[in-house]
């Protein structure tokens, strides 16, 4: 910790999303809504195929970065929503996330993450604040 630089990549991960990610999810946290399992209602509503819950993107985000740091080092995380992610019923959804030191404070970092899917951003200003002195 005590070696980070802006700019400096700690963490970078593929992670893959199926089908059954998400009936996970869905168990695990209670949201059961339709879009995120069923085709048919997601096209209904407009929507361009079954989508990843947005807590569950978030979540699989910041894994990364747990690993590397620690969880009692995560003190803030915070995202911005900017794009779905579909999950495609054979391929599933692929995320790419490269976490990389954007600022650095008396005793924190504030790690910066980058989440692609199909090469398009799906999360705006995930910003990951972590503690350096502990």
């Amino acid at each position: 910790m005590e070696q980070l630089e802006i700019g400096q990549v700690v963490a970078e991960r593929d992670l893959h999303l199926t089908r059954d990610s998400l009936v996970r999810y869905a168990g695990a946290s209670g949201d059961f809504n339709p879009i995120h399992y069923r085709d048919d209602v997601a096209a209904a509503v407009g929507l361009p195929g079954v989508l990843a819950h947005g807590m569950l993107t978030m979540g699989a985000a910041v894994q990364p970065v747990v690993d590397w740091a620690g969880p009692a080092r995560i003190l803030d995380y915070q995202v911005r929503f900017t794009r779905p992610v579909v999950v495609d019923p054979e391929a599933g959804a692929q995320l790419h996330v490269v976490a990389t030191v954007g600022q650095l404070g008396e005793g924190t970092a504030r790690i910066d993450l980058t989440v692609t899917a199909e090469g398009r951003t799906v999360l705006g200003k995930a910003q990951v604040v972590v503690a350096t002195d502990r």
